[in-house]
């Protein structure tokens, strides 16, 4: 195969718009092989694959031991934050263990921001960045890419209306990142605690007021209030913010009538959105979780390297 021109996948930024369509287009090649009887190809026959979780995750860490597993790679699960982290090893120790192991990629979620890069630059393999501090998540945005463009056909110039608590998400600095590579106008709305202080910076568009950052969106996407980052009284309740951000049939009917909604997941019903929209057929939360599988396959098999096998459609293993 042609080689991708990263060694790793740290962040959005960095990945030309081309690169980012050779990954989704990947992708769907991979998404036909999760949908087979046998969902599982020999391409990474021989390849092993660490999971590295400094914070606790089910969908992330989940999908990307399913994408191994399906590409016959060996997938091993390091929960870290319950071992190593509590008997006082450093992060350098843990490079080192890691380099014993002769891994041929890692991928890692830690709460501290850029501690992903420090990996990569310590150990002799592929990184890849599954969610770090409050920076970045660019597998979330590939996966956000890869169901916006199967449900809507195209990324292109879309308007995308990010919502909720975006000082504190890592999952939309990464599509704010992503959807501008195909000319999206990104619109972010959150109370004005919950906007970091130089959202200008991120070039999107801001709101303080849901009604008109829905108004005519293609597509909604909305954040998970994350209660324990809320301890600072950022919020006078999380009744009032549902009653003012949260997502319902009557702030949705503002945007365009086939526009879709996302949600990284979980969600905390009754706050950022209501049952009825989030369980509506135009949520797409289930179609990014089956997404995830296949954009995690795909980004495995791009970066493990030159002697990895083609993806071998009409084979299976």
């Amino acid at each position: 195969m042609e080689s991708f021109a990263h060694r790793h996948l740290l962040d959005i930024e960095g990945l030309t718009r081309a690169e980012v369509e050779r990954i989704l287009d990947t992708a769907e090649a991979f998404f036909e092989v999760s949908r087979r009887p046998v969902r599982k190809v020999p391409t990474l026959r021989g390849k092993t694959i660490i999971n590295l979780f400094y914070e606790a995750s089910t969908r992330t860490r989940t999908s990307f031991e399913l994408a191994g597993k399906r590409l016959s790679a060996d997938v091993i699960n390091m929960n870290v934050s319950a071992s190593s982290v509590e008997k006082g090893e450093t992060l350098q120790d843990t490079c080192r263990t890691l380099e014993a192991m002769h891994p041929d990629v890692v991928v890692m979620r830690h709460g501290t921001s850029g501690a992903p890069n420090y990996v990569a630059s310590k150990i002799d393999c592929s990184v890849i960045n599954a969610g770090d501090g409050m920076h970045a998540h660019p597998t979330q945005a590939l996966l956000d890419a890869f169901t916006i463009r199967k449900r809507k056909g195209a990324i292109d110039n879309l308007v995308v209306t990010i919502c909720g608590d975006i000082a504190h998400s890592r999952v939309a600095r990464s599509n704010a990142h992503l959807l501008k590579l195909f000319g999206c106008e990104v619109r972010v709305v959150g109370p004005r605690t919950l906007l970091p202080p130089a959202v200008d910076s991120m070039g999107v568009r801001v709101y303080d007021r849901l009604d008109e950052a829905l108004e005519g969106a293609d597509v909604v996407m909305v954040l998970r209030i994350q209660r324990e980052r809320l301890e600072g009284a950022l919020l006078p309740s999380l009744r009032e913010y549902a009653r003012t951000f949260g997502l319902g049939p009557k702030s949705l009917a503002l945007a365009k009538p086939d526009a879709i909604v996302m949600h990284p997941g979980p969600m905390n019903r009754g706050v950022e959105i209501e049952s009825v929209v989030a369980d509506s057929d135009r949520s797409v939360v289930l179609d990014q979780v089956e997404a995830g599988v296949a954009v995690r396959m795909a980004l495995l098999y791009l970066l493990a390297g030159d002697t990895a096998e083609s993806p071998a459609i009409g084979e299976s293993g």
